[in-house]
């Protein structure tokens, strides 16, 4: 007897989802082998949505660098110098292979200041900003997208999350440019109309950790002034916080009992690295005589919680960082490599990443079978994203610094740096990145897009596949240690 098909709805009229069909799918008539003509191809995974986002805002910017406006001197930029500093501003790193305050034009600051604004927003989250201007509703794609990148559980709040980091980045950015812009007016004499367009730039820069700044040798000119340096260090604390953390501190400040894991997580790590990254870096400089030595004790002080700020990946400088001690370059390495908290404008592997690490860590020391944090229970799943997040960085960083010592005569501790430097997205460097032979710059554009998104899309696409083995196989307990 010939076998009979169960018939399958097709599409109501207009093309219409189904009832009662999975989200996003589409009824159609059951085909025989062969080419499928004329249907919609799969919905790609958000994750893979992002990276090209990123990728297309890197390509954009790169044309716009290239163009004759945007370079001073007379010509276009270079492709290398435009893509670099394209994926620098778009991955808000910091890292530059020409001078930002003379080579590029006043349109090519405002570029660069427009890529920091969107990078640091996140490329979906801006894209999602436009679609609500435009339409003023976001469609399933669109929310899933900007879900993955802002860290989001649900998709239900999706619009309030998107016009949330939109007004906290511009409430604290506007808030940072108006302190800079009367310190640069009444202060330094600048002119207001030039003021305002250094308290800008400085202010979006700072909240973004990009680091970018419009004087040759970053801050160091204020290395003694809290009116620069403390709002700048302020403005990067808090976008290194992350918007989860800054959104429920508005909503619950007053109620610490009821703080997310992940708000009182985030919190406790940046507390603790902010303290022990400003003594660090303030005891390992304080007699050198290159960088702190000359100063007061309130100018090293304020220079070191300076510089004990800035490794939370924001790319600033108001000393010398050439002539740091070694061990601070070390120090700073760790600082760089953790970084700031998810979902916000910092990089590295995240405070929360190496949080779960060190609770892991803790609990087996303690001979507990579970990983408690906070009167709460860690999944195991998310103990495997945090290991899979830090052994990859590790990888990634460790490769590179091999390629860095094989092809450029420098040594561990300055190759280390910069490529800890690039991955963290921090953007600090010792000099030795307008040196580098082209293929390293172009690793460390490489290192500054992975660093941006792999951490994020690592964690998003195992948070969000889910493969269910049917079958367990045999327990055996290799030997360890």
């Amino acid at each position: 007897m010939r076998r009979v098909a169960a018939p399958v709805p097709t599409a109501g009229p207009g093309g219409q989802d189904a009832p009662g069909g999975p989200a996003g799918s589409r009824w159609r008539p059951r085909r025989g082998p062969g080419p499928r003509r004329g249907l919609r191809p799969r919905l790609r995974h958000p994750a893979q949505v992002v990276v090209a986002g990123f990728a297309a805002a890197v390509a954009a910017g790169t044309g716009l660098l290239m163009l004759p406006a945007a370079k001073a001197g007379p010509g276009g930029a270079g492709l290398l110098e435009a893509l670099f500093t394209a994926t620098s501003t778009v991955c808000v790193t910091g890292l530059v292979v020409v001078d930002t305050a003379s080579y590029w034009s006043g349109f090519g600051h405002v570029v660069i200041l427009g890529l920091v604004q969107v990078g640091g927003f996140g490329i979906m989250t801006s894209a999602s900003v436009l679609v609500l201007l435009v339409s003023h509703r976001m469609g399933l794609r669109a929310r899933m997208t900007a879900a993955t990148e802002t860290k989001t559980l649900g998709l239900g709040d999706i619009r309030a999350v998107v016009t949330g980091v939109v007004k906290a980045s511009l409430v604290v950015e506007a808030a940072t440019a108006l302190v800079l812009t009367l310190r640069f007016a009444t202060g330094y004499d600048e002119p207001w109309p030039r003021a305002v367009w250094l308290g800008v730039f400085h202010g979006v820069s700072a909240f973004n950790n990009a680091g970018f700044a419009l004087y040759s040798d970053s801050l160091m000119s204020f290395v003694t002034d809290p009116w620069i340096c403390v709002p700048v260090a302020l403005a990067i604390i808090t976008g290194g916080l992350g918007f989860p953390v800054l959104f429920e501190l508005r909503r619950r400040f007053h109620r610490p009992r009821a703080w997310s894991a992940h708000t009182k997580i985030a919190l406790c790590g940046t507390g603790a690295f902010l303290v022990g990254g400003c003594a660090f870096v303030t005891a390992a400089e304080w007699s050198n005589p290159a960088t702190l030595g000359p100063l007061d004790v309130p100018g090293k002080l304020l220079a070191g919680f300076f510089q004990g700020v800035i490794p939370r990946t924001a790319g600033f400088n108001s000393v010398d960082l050439a002539a740091l001690r070694p061990v601070s370059w070390l120090g700073m390495d760790v600082l760089m490599f953790v970084g700031g908290s998810s979902a916000g404008t910092a990089g590295g592997i995240k405070v929360t990443t190496f949080a779960v690490l060190f609770f892991v860590l803790y609990a087996e020391i303690r001979g507990e079978s579970l990983v408690n944090v906070f009167d709460r229970r860690l999944s195991a799943s998310l103990l495997r994203q945090a290991l899979t997040v830090a052994l990859l960085s590790v990888a990634a960083v460790v490769v590179s610094t091999m390629a860095f010592m094989v092809f450029a005569e420098h040594g561990l501790d300055r190759s280390l740096f910069e490529v800890v430097s690039a991955f963290s997205t921090t953007g600090m460097s010792t000099g030795i990145t307008t040196r580098l032979p082209v293929g390293l710059q172009l690793l460390l554009v490489v290192l500054m897009f992975v660093g941006r998104l792999g951490p994020i899309t690592v964690a998003s696409a195992l948070a969000l596949r889910h493969r269910v083995r049917l079958y367990d196989l045999p327990e055996e307990r290799p030997v360890i240690g």
